[in-house]
Parts: C-alpha cells; sequence; structure tokens
C-alpha cells in the first residue's frame, strides 16, 4: 500500500485560502470596479461633434452616446475636458479615466499605444481652405501655404507619413486650440489651410460659408472610443455589447439623424441669403414671434426658424396652392385658428404658433422629444392624417413610428401608388416633409448662431475672445 496522504483540518484549508487571496491580490474584473465605485470616468473634447453645452445643458453626439453606456452600466458618467488635444490618449494610458470618447479615429500608430473598441462612424480627413482663394487639388499644392493642424491629431499622423514622399511639405502643429478654432482661421484668412474630419467640418460650415473642401486627405476612417490595454477585457467586452445592441436595434442610427440627419442642407447661396434676412428682415417680425412664443410656450427661434423655411419672413407670400403669410397658412388652417388676415405678420405668426402646438397635442404622449418635435413639424407640413399614414406604414414595414429617424424613410413612399393606394389619406408628396425638417433644423441652429455672435459683438469684450467664442459651435435642435 502506498503512503497515506495527510488529513488536514477544514479550518486549516479555510485560512490557507485566505492567505492565498490575499497574497495574489487579484482586483476583480474592472467592469466591477466601476459600478462598485458608481462612476464611468470618460475624457472627450468640447466641440460641435462631441460635446458642447446646449440650452438645456449639456448634449452632443458623444455625450449622448457615453448616458447611454453609463446607464447600461448603472453607473453615472464623469467627464474629464483636457486644455489640449494631445493629452487625450495619454491621460487614458495613465489611468485617469475608463475611456476616450472624443470623435477618434482609429490609424496604426494609435493602435500600437491603445485599444480601440469597435467602430461606430466613419470620417474622411479633408483638407480645408476659404473659398475665392486658390483651391489645392493635391498635397504638393500645400507646400508653400501656411498649414497649421492640432498637435497629436490623426490629422499630424496622416502628414508625417505624406512628408516622407513630399519631403517639402510643412505645417504648425497648434495643441492650444480645437479644431473648428482652426477653421475660424482659415474662414478669417489668418492662415491658408487646415485638416478637418469631415464630420466635424460639416457642422462648422454651417456657419462659416465661406470654407470649402479643397480635396480628402485620406479614404473612409473609422471612429471609436479608445481604453488603456487593461488586465483584463471587461470593459472592452462591456463596450462591444452595448454598440452591437444600439447597431441592431437602431438607436445608432436615431443619433446620428439626431446630430447629422440636417446636416448640408443649405448651401454658400441659402447661408448667405439667410444673414441677410436676419440683418434686415427679421427685426421687424421678431416682436411677433416672441409674441408667439409667450402664448404657445414654443421658442421663439423655432417659431422664426419656421416662419424663414416658409417665406424667408416675407409678409405677402404666396404659393401657387394658395397658401400665404409669413406662416404660409391654408385658408382653412387661417379659419380654425381664427385668422382674418393671413396677410398680416402679427396674425400669421401667432396662427402659425398655435396650428403647431395643435399638431403637437395630436400626437401620443409617449412619443418622447426631439423626435416630437420633429414629427410634429413634418405634420405642420404634409398634414397630420398624412403623417399617421405615414406612422402606420413605419410600423408596418417593421420599424418604430416614434421615431423621426425610422419615419423619415418611409414618407417618400407616400408619393409611390405601390403604397398610397392602401394608406387611408392617399396619395402626398412626401420628399417634402423630410426636406422640410431638415431645413428648418439647419435655419434654427443657423439663427441660434447669428444672435449669439450678434449678442457677443455686442459685448465690450476684447478681440481674442470674441473670436475664440465665435467659433464654439452652437446650440443644437
Amino acid at each position: 500500500m502506498g503512503r497515506r496522504s495527510p488529513i488536514i483540518p477544514a479550518r486549516s484549508l479555510i485560512t490557507f485560502g485566505l492567505v492565498l487571496l490575499i497574497g495574489c491580490s487579484i482586483p476583480p474584473p474592472l467592469v466591477e470596479r466601476i459600478k462598485a465605485a458608481g462612476e464611468l470616468v470618460v475624457i472627450t473634447r468640447n466641440s460641435g461633434t462631441t460635446l458642447y453645452e446646449g440650452p438645456e445643458g449639456l448634449t452632443g453626439f458623444e455625450y449622448d452616446l457615453v448616458q447611454l453606456f453609463a446607464k447600461t452600466l448603472d453607473v453615472k458618467p464623469h467627464f474629464i475636458i483636457p486644455k489640449r488635444f494631445d493629452d487625450l490618449l495619454p491621460r487614458v494610458i495613465n489611468g485617469d479615466a475608463h475611456l476616450a470618447a472624443a470623435g477618434l479615429t482609429v490609424t496604426p500608430d494609435r493602435v500600437s499605444e491603445i485599444r480601440f473598441g469597435p467602430p461606430y462612424q466613419e470620417i474622411t480627413q479633408q483638407v480645408i481652405y476659404r473659398q475665392g482663394n486658390r483651391r489645392p487639388r493635391k498635397i504638393k499644392d500645400l507646400i508653400g501655404g501656411k498649414l497649421v493642424v492640432l498637435a497629436g491629431s490623426s490629422h499630424e499622423e496622416e502628414l508625417l507619413r505624406l512628408k516622407a514622399s513630399h519631403p517639402d511639405l510643412t505645417w504648425e502643429s497648434r495643441s492650444d486650440l480645437e479644431s473648428a478654432e482652426l477653421m475660424q482661421m482659415v474662414h478669417n484668412r489668418e492662415i491658408d489651410y487646415t485638416v478637418a474630419d469631415s464630420n466635424e467640418f460639416a457642422v462648422s460650415r454651417r456657419f462659416m460659408p465661406n470654407l470649402g473642401v479643397a480635396f480628402d486627405l485620406t479614404d473612409p476612417q473609422p471612429l471609436a472610443w479608445a481604453m488603456a490595454h487593461a488586465e483584463d477585457a471587461s470593459l472592452f467586452n462591456a463596450m462591444k455589447d452595448f454598440f452591437d445592441r444600439i447597431t441592431e436595434d437602431g438607436t445608432l442610427d436615431q443619433l446620428i439623424e439626431r446630430y447629422y440627419g440636417h446636416i448640408g442642407r443649405l448651401n454658400f447661396v441659402e447661408l448667405q441669403t439667410f444673414v441677410k434676412h436676419f440683418n434686415n428682415r427679421l427685426p421687424k417680425y421678431e416682436p411677433f414671434f416672441k409674441e408667439a412664443a409667450e402664448d404657445t410656450g414654443i421658442d421663439w427661434r423655432l417659431l422664426a426658424a419656421i416662419g424663414y423655411q416658409e417665406s424667408h419672413w416675407n409678409p405677402k407670400a404666396k404659393s401657387p396652392t394658395g397658401v400665404r403669410g409669413i406662416m404660409m397658412l391654408t385658408l382653412t388652417t387661417a379659419k380654425q385658428m381664427k385668422i382674418e388676415s393671413r396677410l398680416d405678420p402679427r396674425q400669421s405668426i401667432i396662427g402659425g404658433g398655435k396650428y403647431l402646438r395643435y399638431i403637437e397635442k395630436k400626437l401620443p404622449d409617449r412619443i418622447q422629444e426631439p423626435d416630437r418635435l420633429w414629427l410634429t413639424l413634418a405634420g405642420y407640413n404634409v398634414g397630420f392624417g398624412h403623417l399617421e399614414d405615414a406612422r402606420i406604414l413605419t410600423e408596418h414595414l417593421g420599424e418604430d413610428p416614434d421615431k423621426w429617424a425610422d419615419v423619415k424613410k418611409h414618407l417618400p413612399k407616400l408619393s409611390l401608388k405601390k403604397w398610397y393606394s392602401s394608406l387611408k389619406h392617399g396619395y402626398a408628396r412626401g420628399n417634402e416633409p423630410v426636406n422640410y425638417v431638415d431645413n428648418i433644423r439647419a435655419y434654427s441652429e443657423l439663427l441660434r448662431w447669428q444672435l449669439r455672435k450678434q449678442a457677443m459683438l455686442n459685448e465690450d469684450t476684447d478681440n481674442d475672445e470674441k473670436t475664440h467664442a465665435l467659433s464654439i459651435i452652437p446650440d443644437a435642435l
């Protein structure tokens, strides 16, 4: 018989196990530590594509994404905004934040230093110049001009790569500015060129209409969140599950629609025309828009944006179908709102505000903002009956009738017999409400920007403060 193994008492086994656990000091997974602390620390940027202060507090595409992700972890997000762009990734690597959600491009150099989550958008790096100046069409055309980019950015990384084949290419790297501020410098003729991501250029160009894209510097590149190479993959896996879910259920598409769906609606001439009418026409009617806002509880700037889309603030406007006035009311709508003269600016504006609120109240209470507003605007344009047809069709096709991003896709079907023949209210020009809503969103943002710019220029601040302030992207609708 072999030697019997010694019997170790149960109490000794427990003591031995505790010693092993204490000696090894095995920490719980990162996600569990985040949940225990109740806080997800996120480093980001103050820009129109990430996080900024809107009329009701902080907002932005990345801000909303982080809020949704933190909710899945049952924690609160804590945002850090460094003074320098090139501090973003080093601070994640050093452990100051759990992740960076800052519209970061996935590049080979960055992948060697940090771990990226799933891609959620694609952008193209673009060379930005001021229209009216000589347009560069390739890299060698930038040589000799004043090119300035963000230090530590993917733009600088791409330029360093290109310098190998264009040794005379030079540029200045700035760590004290944001991308919007560099574009503002191009617009103000302080520099010749900069490089910007296509989404940031699209957001900024509405407020700097003289900017143009000279050429694409890269092919499309993915954006993703970044985190340090951790001792475990729990945060990465949670991030992957989150993006898989919001991609599958349409939440990601709805967020992209919210922040980018109306971008690029206005061309150079439309932007310039708006500024002219803002200065010459709006001051006469602003008191009426504010009066209508008091009556209805609707933001006067939104009402003014509707009035501009309808008539360019022309009280004598008339369409071939017979709608008239600043808010282009039909005769039936005017009577319903008890408006005696559609050509009277005050009556037209107040009637338009009342009718907008009338449409909004007919929507189901479960529909939340901002979808509620956008669906209301669509109903104001095409009629509530046609809007309901589009919502019914959206639900029939397996999508959400309470989300503008889904209804927007199916409204154009109202002009196709295959679809409208089975709907209660029949044919409608379904593309029109889609364009209508997108234009009003664009005009509303532009109006807020012009009002903010006007207020800042009237303040007794020095020129440097004005230049910086006016480069920040305004409130989004």
